[in-house]
This record gives structure tokens, sequence and C-alpha cells, in this order.
């Protein structure tokens, strides 16, 4: 279940014109996920559009609602809880300035 939801959510961004999508497998060094989708968005209207876009295809076709959303009024750093997938949709400055895939560097990249 959890390799397609993954699946639906990278699409989902995808489609909204996301970049640097980055999988990762973070199930052997952390508690609360399993895999992180990281993406870009250009503009806060796209990072929500994406968030908008991830929520409304994981609910649909995987049944699936997030456990919590943070960020969204902002729209530099969405972040959408599925508990074993967490979604994050950051601009292109909160993206470099919080560097998950650095800070996550140990984790396993997942090819989609």
């Amino acid at each position: 279940m959890a390799t397609e939801t993954l699946k639906i959510a990278y699409a989902a961004a995808d489609d909204k014109k996301a970049h640097d999508l980055v999988a990762l497998d973070v199930s052997g060094i952390a508690s609360f996920a399993s895999q992180f989708l990281i993406c870009t968005g250009d503009s806060s209207r796209q990072v929500q559009a994406i968030a908008d876009e991830v929520e409304a295809r994981l609910k649909e076709e995987a049944g699936v609602r997030p456990d919590h959303i943070e960020g969204y009024r902002n729209a530099e750093w969405v972040l959408l809880d599925y508990s074993d997938l967490v979604v994050h949709v950051f601009s292109k400055n909160a993206r470099v300035y919080y560097d998950l895939e650095r800070l996550w560097r140990d984790a396993k990249k997942i090819e989609l």
C-alpha cells in the first residue's frame, strides 16, 4: 500500500509541474514515517496547487486523507502527513534552506 500511495502522490505532484521530485525510503532511520516525497514549486500558488492535487488524488485513488497538514497558508513548505508517507512541497528558497536530502542523506532513494 505504501508504495502505491507514493506513486499516486508522485504522479499528482508531477501533473502540477512540481520539479526536483525525490522519493526517499526513511523506514530504517525514522520512526514516524516509511517514505518521504520531496518536491518544489515555483510560487506559493503552485506549492498550494501541488499540495491540493496530492491530497485530492490520494483521497480519490487510495482512499486516504492526511493525518495532518502544516504550512499551507504560507506555502513556503507544505507538509502532508499520511503516517507512512510524508509529502514535503517546498518553495525554491525553503528547499535550499532546509535541505532535507542532506538531513536524511542516509535514506535510500526510491526510483519511480
